[in-house]
């Protein structure tokens, strides 16, 4: 496997390091994760206040906080953050070993406020990542939050949208949390171009009623059934749509529900039609966005751009004239692959300047 080193280099600030230890001695004022003075965007259960829980990729947790180091506080196993203090380049951090529950951050800062943005960069099924708080210096605090952007995206998607292997520039690689990067992905990209907030719902090999390569009659853990939950295949917890009303929802889905060839399209016109309504039900005053993801091509991109393009037509015809549509470009390789043909982060970047122009206009985001 080969990733792309460049991505890491940290620029000439001696202040930030990453170092995960549960040996050293902890010494420091240590911040619960259910202080308020904490911001988090996106799908997060707080069943436990001090120990918020999360799937999907793009979480972040922003705070405010005085002194001249940070530590972050997480499960051992939780995965990957993207971190950033202040405006300085981010960088990734891990809590990939059983005994990763503290990380470094940041030392040696000027003494004085300083901002800390961790954005989740991998996908959390599997690793069920918890956020257990921060350690600042001794008798230091956080100061007030920060204010989120006013505008607000959701990205409702699959791998594509998740950045699975964009950190490879190997099409033969295998998925690894290693080369899966949500920070470099289209939907954060295009949201930083925007200067929105976005939240995401998204798996790798998921469809709108079949899952990628599943029976031609579908697969039960579809988009559709696990959308009101707010954990992934956890079922315990309804999510509360009051909690973020997005001016605009871009659905980027279809491409593992056609990329066999044991599909039906009416099951899956029909799927797509009902969840639709479902996105509406749940966001009456957002403008809807299906897209079409950059790796089908040929008869099956064709099938559902016009499947999709028909959706369009339907609500609109139906009284409903927010509902747009929007195809990225299919990937040639000429940006490379990533994992397994995957989009690689030049094919990214390219898929968020298509798709920030489009959203500008669309939005009128100046």
């Amino acid at each position: 496997m080969k990733r792309i080193v460049i991505i890491f280099c940290f620029m000439a600030i001696t202040a930030i390091a990453a170092i995960a230890s549960t040996t050293i001695p902890l010494k420091g004022t240590v911040i619960k994760a259910s202080d308020p003075r904490i911001v988090y965007t996106g799908r997060i259960s707080f069943a436990n206040p001090d120990a918020p829980t999360f799937s999907y990729p793009g979480t972040q947790i922003i705070a405010c906080f005085e002194g001249t180091s940070l530590k972050v506080m997480a499960k051992p196993m939780s995965g990957y953050f993207m971190a950033q203090i202040d405006q300085a380049e981010p960088f990734k951090v891990g809590f990939m070993a059983p005994k990763d529950s503290v990380v470094t951050v940041a030392t040696a800062l000027a003494d004085g406020r300083h901002l800390v943005k961790l954005m989740y960069v991998v996908e959390g099924l599997d690793l069920k990542p918890v956020f257990k708080g921060f350690i600042l210096d001794e008798g230091r605090q956080l100061a007030p939050p920060p204010a989120l952007p006013q505008r607000k995206i959701e990205f409702i998607g699959n791998s594509i949208t998740c950045g699975y292997g964009n950190e490879s520039i190997e099409r033969s690689d295998p998925f690894e949390y290693e080369t899966e990067n949500h920070y470099y992905a289209y939907a954060a990209i295009t949201a930083r171009n925007l200067h929105a907030q976005h939240w995401v719902v998204a798996r790798s090999g998921i469809g709108i009623y079949r899952n990628y390569n599943g029976p031609r009659t579908g697969n039960p853990d579809n988009m559709p059934a696990l959308y009101e939950y707010t954990l992934f295949n956890d079922k315990r917890e309804q999510w509360d749509f009051s909690r973020y009303q997005p001016d605009l929802v871009c659905i980027n889905l279809g491409t593992n529900d056609l990329s066999t060839p044991n599909f039906d399209i009416k099951l899956f016109t029909e799927a797509y039609r009902k969840f639709l309504k479902t996105v509406r039900g749940h966001y009456p005053n957002a403008k809807i966005v299906l897209l079409t993801g950059s790796m089908l091509n040929g008869k099956e991109m064709e099938l559902q751009q016009k499947t999709l393009n028909e959706l369009r037509d339907e609500a609109r015809k139906n009284g409903d004239h927010e509902v747009y549509r929007f195809d990225f470009t299919p990937q040639t390789g000429e940006l490379y692959y990533g994992a397994s043909w995957h989009p690689s982060i030049w094919q990214h970047e390219k898929m968020a300047g298509e798709l920030t122009a489009f959203l500008r206009m669309l939005m009128k985001w100046w």
